[in-house]
């Protein structure tokens, strides 16, 4: 009995000494982290299990959504620039056909691969004089691309982390922030279902 008690006493003992040497260690990431927005944990989840799934540290940090076959990269293009109209997002600079200027310089076709830029102009000035960091943002941008096999993707950064990531935004802006991603996402979706 007594070897029983004295060895619950280490095990206790042992556990008391691991948590004051994570406290000592963690202790003031964990306290930093409670400032942090309510959603912080569930926005980094899916980030955090991506890059233990992939490796990559660039996939981790973005949504894409598989285009419907028999769609061309034209369909795509027109519907996302007609949704993105009707839910008063602006195209705010010139299309990027990465595909053609790589065909250029290295003298091979190359496979699809273009840029769009939207904006709400007043939300991203109101993200700016909150944080200049939020410029890394803008404008948004909506990737279409045909990946090796011939199938088309669109692609854009995991605007969660921009939300909900840190401490929490201010209300107006977080709210404003939460309204431009579910615009992104539906630009996205609508734009890979040709939908407009």
């Amino acid at each position: 009995m007594g070897f029983i008690r004295n060895l619950l006493a280490l095990i206790g003992l042992l556990t008391i000494a691991g948590v004051v040497w994570a406290w000592m260690q963690y202790g003031s990431y964990i306290q930093k982290f409670s400032e942090f927005d309510d959603k912080a944990l569930e926005a980094y989840a899916p980030v955090v299990e991506t890059l233990l799934e992939t490796g990559n540290g660039a996939e981790a940090m973005i949504w894409k959504v598989k285009v419907a076959e028999g769609l061309t990269p034209e369909d795509v293009e027109q519907s996302l620039k007609v949704v993105a109209n009707e839910l008063n997002f602006k195209n705010v600079g010139e299309d990027l056909p990465l595909y053609k200027e790589v065909s250029s310089l290295s003298g091979k076709d190359y496979r699809f691969v273009k840029i769009y830029m939207f904006c709400n102009a007043l939300t991203a000035a109101k993200m700016l004089d909150y944080s200049d960091a939020f410029s890394a943002y803008l404008p948004c941008r909506i990737t279409l691309l045909e990946d090796p096999d011939g199938q088309l993707w669109l692609y854009t950064l995991n605007m969660d982390l921009m939300v909900y990531g840190g401490k929490p935004l201010p209300p107006e802006l977080k709210e404003e922030a939460i309204e431009v991603r579910d615009i992104i996402l539906e630009i996205m979706n609508r734009g890979a279902e040709g939908d407009f």
